[in-house]
């Protein structure tokens, strides 16, 4: 899932990233998503869950989820207990690899975007994956660039400990080179999408 704050983007943008889970013989989706203000964060999070389960409709096995920033925030929300999934889709979502997400809402009430976000307190808490359940079965692995702004790395690290999931911190990495290692098939990022995923 693509980044932009939920304010911008679309799939459009990214497709050359699915690249590398290609090369490893991966079906890759990339969903667009309405975007605030048209759209609040929680019906973003169910539209994204109603992709998920469209794609994994069209091909058998498991389901890998990642993206990058508001996208990290929407694959993280795929992780959690209360994603909007139905049992057999979630069963399926065995790994989400967030990149640089937005993981606790709150902060952001304080910025100016949240005149077009409209985040509340009810949306940060319900909407905040750090403050959720990571659901039983669904492996995570953060994935965050060490040249980032001190509240990228404090969000990514934020969700790794609630969660008890890995966390890579990409040395000189920024938050707008982080996601090139997804076009690679032999980095490091495309071998934490994978990991795991041929034991079923």
């Amino acid at each position: 899932m693509h980044g932009g704050y939920w304010l911008a983007f679309g799939r459009e943008e990214w497709t050359h990233l699915a690249a590398g889970a290609l090369a490893h013989g991966l079906a890759v989706a990339l969903p667009s998503y309405t975007l605030a203000p048209e759209a609040r964060i929680g019906a973003i999070t169910q539209e994204i869950g109603a992709a998920v389960a469209a794609a994994a409709a069209l091909v058998a096995g498991p389901v890998v989820v990642t993206g990058h920033s508001a996208g990290g925030h929407l694959a993280a929300r795929m992780g959690c207990a209360d994603a909007p999934l139905a049992p057999a889709i979630a069963a399926r979502v065995r790994r989400v690899v967030p990149i640089s997400p937005l993981a606790d809402l709150g902060p952001l009430m304080a910025t100016p975007m949240n005149d077009r976000l409209r985040i509340d307190a009810a949306e940060a808490e319900a909407e905040s994956p750090a403050h959720l359940a990571r659901r039983a079965g669904c492996a995570a692995h953060v994935w965050v660039g060490g040249a980032e702004r001190p509240a990228f790395l404090w969000q990514a690290r934020l969700l790794a400990e609630e969660w008890d999931a890995p966390w890579t911190v990409d040395a000189g990495r920024h938050h707008f080179d982080v996601i090139d290692g997804l076009a690679d098939p032999g980095g490091t990022l495309v071998s934490a999408l994978i990991d795991g995923l041929e034991e079923g």
